[in-house]
């Protein structure tokens, strides 16, 4: 879809109402992680480089649009002027008297950060007198809030709306790296989707099998599909009540010509924990009283394979149980091969979502990877081919 970069917005002497994720978190009262906060900070670089003042608009936890003073912006001031290397002005409130002053007091090279915007009941309702609120303190406005971008909230589609609108540089690499994955990909395409259960996944796996040349099943998931194909999977963690979606969607592949690919081998232990006497035997011999918490390494094999043999790459969920060694084992190998393909050229490789981000970080993959997004849900509405009101709404 057609959406504007900062390039192609005219910045100069214009207040630039600037969504960004900044949702960090907190320990007695100092920020621990800063990773979102480092992410964001291209945007404010080039709006300050092209005259234009930042307006940072955030949400930090969730208040239900009540004044709650531990989920207050504040506390993210100090890192946020860290980062940036100079002060951050602050508005108590992100709407009406104290941010109509903050703004109009702004001078050039300043950033501004207003209160969250979720103090307000009126954002996640996306009320349209809240988000005319919002744009009437700016000239534009910039989304760089890619993980926010499937809800429509005031603050991330209203006002988006009302003022010539734009991409931030987060959100410009994030849809360039979705679109470059499923948009128009260079096939083959791999897609690996792995986590604890089908049911929750279910549109994904309906939406990749459409569109993906080899679907890769891991984690708990992978044991369902087994199970329904007849294979006594013993104690191991597999939903049996979704046999019949299963199999549907293993129909669908066929249809779509589409390879799914199950652990032809797996790594059994009769105790979830680490460093557990474990053994490896064929996917279809799992003994009743064990469970399956990994892929083995001749599932890994075909897996490589199938890497070297593709164009695209996309991620979401572990092969296993890569919290606690030794199951791990595939997921690591599995994202180090992607990793080496990856810094050969040879494999464009995006991955998201919150396991997905600790296991290859784990692997110490994870930064060999072509893109990796931290955005958790908009990157899993994304793949499961849903439109984000976010995004849409810069179009």
């Amino acid at each position: 879809m057609a959406w504007k970069t900062l390039d192609e917005m005219d910045l100069s002497g214009k207040t630039v109402l600037t969504r960004v994720d900044i949702n960090v978190p907190v320990k007695d009262g100092v920020v621990t992680d800063d990773t979102r906060i480092q992410r964001i900070l291209p945007t404010i670089r080039d709006i300050l480089a092209a005259g234009g003042k930042p307006v940072l608009l955030a949400h930090f936890g969730r208040p239900k649009g009540e004044r709650v003073a531990e989920m207050s912006l504040s506390v993210v001031r100090p890192a946020l002027e860290a980062a940036l290397g100079s002060p951050v002005k602050f508005a108590e409130d992100c709407i009406g008297l104290p941010a109509k002053q903050a703004v109009t007091e702004l001078g050039a090279g300043e950033v501004l950060l207003l209160e969250n915007t979720r103090y307000h009941a009126a954002e996640t309702k996306n009320d349209p007198a809240f988000a005319a609120a919002l744009a009437a303190l700016g000239d534009v406005y910039c989304n760089d809030a890619f993980s926010a971008a499937h809800r429509a909230h005031g603050s991330t589609e209203g006002v988006a709306r009302l003022l010539p609108s734009c991409a931030g540089r987060l959100m410009q690499a994030e849809l360039s790296a979705l679109e470059a994955a499923l948009g128009e990909p260079v096939r083959p395409v791999v897609a690996v989707v792995g986590g604890a259960k089908v049911s929750t996944k279910l549109d994904l796996l309906g939406n990749l099998v459409a569109k993906v040349d080899h679907l890769v099943i891991g984690g708990g998931m992978a044991n369902t599909f087994l199970a329904a194909q007849g294979i006594d999977v013993g104690k191991s963690l597999a939903e049996h009540d979704m046999t019949d979606t299963a199999l549907e969607i293993l129909s669908k592949a066929q249809d779509a010509g589409c390879e799914i690919i199950l652990p032809s081998d797996v790594v059994v232990a009769r105790e979830f924990a680490a460093n557990a006497a474990n053994e490896t035997v064929a996917a279809d011999a799992c003994p009743s009283d064990a469970m399956i918490l990994d892929a083995g390494p001749a599932a890994v094999a075909k897996i490589s394979d199938v890497f070297e043999h593709a164009n695209t790459l996309i991620w979401n969920g572990p092969l296993g149980a890569f919290e606690i060694e030794p199951f791990d084992a595939a997921t690591n190998a599995a994202a180090l091969k992607a990793a080496e393909l990856s810094d050969a050229g040879n494999l464009t490789s995006v991955a998201g979502g919150g396991d997905t981000v600790a296991a290859l970080n784990k692997a110490g993959a994870a930064a060999r990877f072509t893109y990796i997004s931290t955005a958790g849900g908009a990157f899993l509405e994304w793949m499961e081919g849903k439109e984000l009101p976010g995004v849409a709404a810069l179009g």
